[in-house]
């Protein structure tokens, strides 16, 4: 089962290491990388993970004075720059920084086909982890999943809208439980799902910010969360799991290099890294990108991150 408790010491743990890391003297006077420090993002340019990528390594650059360049490397939602770092020699310049949901789903997957598990990499630290509501028009027939778990079974059936494939085996899993049965409609983004739920072709859906305004105009209604935790902005709304259903959805955007970096080198990034991650210019890119605040587990908690949500998306496929 999901392991709860240990994710929120991890939670405590990250905030002790931001401290540490935000006053640790391991910066360029103790290691200088030897050449361009690479920042490679796992997704094309103008996205979230891109603005994210090229303003944390423009802070580092500013910071430190290193000569800090940011690369795109699209492919399978980061699989292909993870498995390219993890399998040449590690050069201690290169970093990564994808999305976790991509790779862990892979590796539950095609474990056997994956170039890669999660002990190919040392582990840096996080951006941000987005939050994912489920949000109804703000004129449906109900006002939290257990209603809209009534409607659906009084109706023969529920239309979602979403945008990624764990929010859909989310809901499959819900609807399992309940004993009801779900439709989904595939959309490319959070924004597309809100024209669908502002102009009637859609009931439901999810959405990761873009739902904010809305919620307070009351065109929409915040039904769960779809994280393990409920939203800051919504406390009162139970996430799945409060109502019983121990499925969740985390994206988490974090940083990782080869697990065969020298010590000193991911010392020495992972405290630029957090150092950039606290200053005013990443916050407000974070925040306008991601509609979340920065929150930097740590290296240590990135990876625990990354083993629970292993376990989560085995649940989630039924494994």
């Amino acid at each position: 089962m999901i392991q709860k408790r240990k994710f929120f010491k991890t939670i405590a743990g990250a905030l002790a290491g931001i401290a540490m890391f935000g006053a640790a003297p391991v910066l360029a006077e103790d290691w200088k990388p030897s050449g361009p420090l690479v920042i490679e993002i796992g997704f094309g340019a103008g996205g979230s993970t891109d603005v994210i990528g090229r303003i944390v390594a423009n802070t580092i650059k500013e910071q430190t004075g290193w000569n800090v360049i940011a690369e795109n490397k699209p492919g399978g939602g980061g699989m292909a720059m993870f498995t390219a770092i993890a399998n040449k020699p590690a050069d201690n310049l290169t970093v990564g920084l994808g999305v976790n949901m991509p790779v862990m789903i892979n590796l539950v997957n095609r474990p056997d086909e994956v170039k890669f598990n999660l002990d190919s990499f040392a582990y840096l630290g996080t951006a941000a982890g987005a939050q994912v509501a489920l949000v109804a028009r703000g004129d449906a027939p109900f006002d939290d999943l257990e209603g809209m778990i009534a409607y659906t079974k009084a109706q023969g059936g529920l239309a979602i809208a979403s945008d990624a494939k764990p929010q859909v085996l989310t809901m499959q899993q819900v609807a399992a439980q309940a004993g009801t049965e779900f439709q989904f409609l595939s959309t490319k983004s959070s924004a597309e799902i809100i024209k669908l739920l502002l102009g009637g072709q859609a009931l439901v859906g999810f959405a990761t910010g873009t739902h904010l305004e809305y919620l307070e105009s009351g065109e929409l209604k915040m039904i769960a969360s779809a994280n393990r935790t409920r939203h800051g902005y919504a406390p009162d709304t139970p996430t799945l799991i409060d109502e019983g259903y121990d499925v969740y959805v985390d994206p988490w955007f974090y940083f990782a290099m080869s697990a065969d970096t020298d010590p000193e080198a991911q010392t020495a990034i992972a405290a630029a890294l957090a150092k950039a991650l606290a200053t005013d210019d990443v916050k407000s890119a974070v925040r306008n990108a991601l509609s979340v605040e920065v929150v930097n587990l740590g290296p240590e908690p990135t990876k625990q991150m990354l083993v629970d949500g292993i376990e989560n998306v085995k649940i989630l496929f039924g494994k």
